[in-house]
């Protein structure tokens, strides 16, 4: 089974449960666990509230006043992707993965600083890079677990 969709939503803090509802309602439909469902979508909540928060100033006549949030479920994997029009990741934090440290780590009582950490603990493989031009990507992978009643997996 293979399931894609992407949204183009404007830069505002009402886009994100949008994102995370489409989610989480294409997942529980499909039959994703709701454990690994639970996890990507709290992922994604990150990913675009950062993409909200850093993404860029609105220019006339430009999309830098939105971001766009693409997801597929592909087999046995999720991947999303959270892209934004802003000044994009710096240098020391380009192309880092899952398994490559942060350089910084937020406290725990902290109110900024713990989203891409948290995509990190949550997802099985996160890329952070930059668009060309301008503009930050994240993605995140997740291998997918499924519910013992699901419809749309053939064994």
């Amino acid at each position: 089974m293979s399931i894609w969709w992407s949204l183009h939503l404007r830069r505002e803090a009402a886009s994100v449960p949008l994102a995370r509802r489409l989610l989480i309602g294409t997942m529980e439909t499909a039959g994703v666990d709701p454990d690994v469902s639970f996890d990507l979508s709290l992922a994604l909540t990150e990913a675009c509230a950062n993409a909200v928060e850093h993404g860029g100033a609105a220019a006339p006549g430009s999309t830098a006043g939105a971001y766009r949030v693409t997801a597929y479920l592909d087999g046995e994997k999720c991947r999303i992707e959270v892209a934004d029009s802003g000044p994009g990741f710096p240098k020391a934090s380009r192309g880092r993965t899952a398994a490559t440290p942060a350089r910084q780590t937020a406290a725990h009582t902290d109110e900024h600083g713990r989203g891409l950490c948290l995509i990190r603990e949550l997802a099985d493989h996160v890329h952070c890079g930059n668009r060309p031009g301008t503009g930050a990507v994240i993605s995140f992978d997740k291998i997918l677990k499924w519910r013992e009643d699901t419809p749309l997996v053939t064994a």
